[in-house]
């Protein structure tokens, strides 16, 4: 195992399925719901994972009732723990990986989504003063990333997690200061149905609110922390979350939007909001 490390870039932490071993369609349980056709226990492949490890409906996952799996990313904790942890050797042609390979895939998805933070973090002006900080941190856990799988299994995730937090917080406070205003602090809020069409938001903590199908057209979200924010079937319609920062692609999979949406130049348009 390679014991040298460097930082990953973003482009490294997004989903590589062509180099990925179908890990998320086994690994993890489905539970039937609206997001989910069937129920199907973690270690069970899902019955529409092809040969290949390919997705066998995924032109029609939505119509097919998988709304589930679109709005799922691994931040490229597929492809690595495929390719580099076990090298290339798949559950199907070695068996006796399985069960560990499963167990260790969402222990570097963790990882990686703390290094997708992270190297936001690093490309965010008003919290130079942190940069070398985040660097140490972004070093530190990729290395971890890079461990085999029985130290991965026996990793304290929730301790790595707990020292980035620290740090990410502090860069919030530097960025969101930028509002020039008193921020508003809706962290972990109870949002749920919230009426927050046109509202200003600007400058605002939503880290952990719970926004679910909340209405947010037209908001105004520069300069906003959305750490963990769950957006499931928030509607963004016109809303401006340009310059918003520590919001991921999931969490844009998982909302309402459309043509007027305007995001941060490092996430794409969900291709369902057209």
């Amino acid at each position: 195992m390679n014991t040298t490390s460097r930082p990953a870039g973003n482009g490294e932490l997004r989903a590589d399925c062509g180099n990925c071993f179908g890990l998320c369609c086994v690994a993890l349980p489905f539970t039937r719901s609206a997001d989910f056709a069937l129920d199907k226990d973690a270690g069970t492949p899902c019955p529409n994972l092809a040969a290949d490890f390919r997705c066998g409906i995924h032109t029609r996952l939505r119509p097919s009732g998988f709304t589930g799996c679109t709005v799922y990313d691994c931040f490229g904790a597929g492809q690595k723990v495929s390719l580099s942890t076990f090298g290339g050797k798949d559950w199907r042609a070695a068996p006796g990986t399985a069960a560990q390979m499963f167990a260790v895939f969402p222990v570097v998805r963790q990882l990686h989504e703390l290094l997708w933070y992270l190297n936001e973090a690093l490309t965010l002006e008003p919290a130079r003063s942190l940069h070398a900080e985040i660097r140490d941190l972004l070093t530190e856990t990729e290395a971890l990333t890079e461990l085999g799988p029985d130290a991965l299994g026996e990793l304290d995730v929730a301790a790595q997690r707990q020292r980035v937090n620290v740090v990410l917080l502090r860069t919030s406070e530097l960025v969101r200061a930028g509002a020039g205003r008193r921020k508003k602090d809706r962290r972990g809020a109870d949002l749920m149905g919230a009426r927050l069409r046109g509202a200003d938001l600007r400058g605002a903590s939503l880290r952990g609110a719970y926004l679910i199908a909340a209405d947010l057209g037209g908001a105004d979200l520069r300069l906003a922390d959305l750490i963990g924010a769950d957006l499931r079937d928030a509607d963004l319609s016109g809303a401006d979350l340009t310059g918003s920062f520590f919001v991921t692609q999931p969490q844009l999979n998982a909302a309402r939007g459309d043509a007027t949406t305007r995001l941060p130049g490092t996430l794409d348009r969900p291709a369902h909001w057209s």
